[in-house]
């Protein structure tokens, strides 16, 4: 039976490293595409997409969100053929919602059964090595955020769920 939900998170955590802004990108292993992205993953039943954007990143990485935002972007991109078995009959599509988590200076630790590498980015060396469309504008997105806040996250515009280590504090 299919459990997998048709819309998943994108999310894109970054830190402050020295003078810029980094992101991570994490390869899938060769079974599941080898190719660079962000932590991704589907929403489970009943679960909203605030909540499923913190779970899958502490589930994918080990990495703790102290801030995480919901970006204005989301895309639909088509359900390749060898995935159709996870998803309900007729599932086309799969919708993916991308958010911006901020985290602190952790190293992440990865499953072998989905990811063999990780890298810290800068802005330019992720956009050198993302592969999809849709990846590649998320990152933008998040990027013309981390721009305009600077290093300061404090000062962010906008929703910012701030974290700890047990859930969600609130907004501001």
């Amino acid at each position: 039976m299919s459990t997998d939900s048709p819309v998943q998170v994108l999310v894109y955590p970054a830190r402050w490293d020295d003078d810029a802004w980094r992101c991570l990108l994490l390869h899938r292993i060769l079974g599941r595409g080898c190719f660079w992205q962000g932590v991704s993953g589907d929403a489970e039943w009943g679960e909203t997409l605030d909540q499923a954007a913190p779970r899958e990143l502490v589930e994918e990485t080990r990495l703790r969100p102290i801030g995480l935002h919901c970006t204005d972007y989301s895309y639909a991109f088509a359900l390749q053929q060898e995935w159709q078995p996870y998803y309900a009959p007729g599932t086309t599509e799969i919708a993916e919602r991308v958010f911006l988590a901020i985290v602190e200076g952790q190293q992440p630790m990865i499953s072998a059964a989905e990811h063999d590498d990780w890298c810290w980015c800068t802005y330019r060396e992720a956009l050198n090595l993302l592969r999809w469309p849709g990846n590649v504008r998320a990152l933008q997105c998040c990027e013309r955020i981390l721009r305009r806040i600077g290093k300061d996250t404090t000062h962010a515009e906008g929703s910012w769920q701030l974290l700890d280590g047990a859930g969600a504090i609130g907004y501001h």
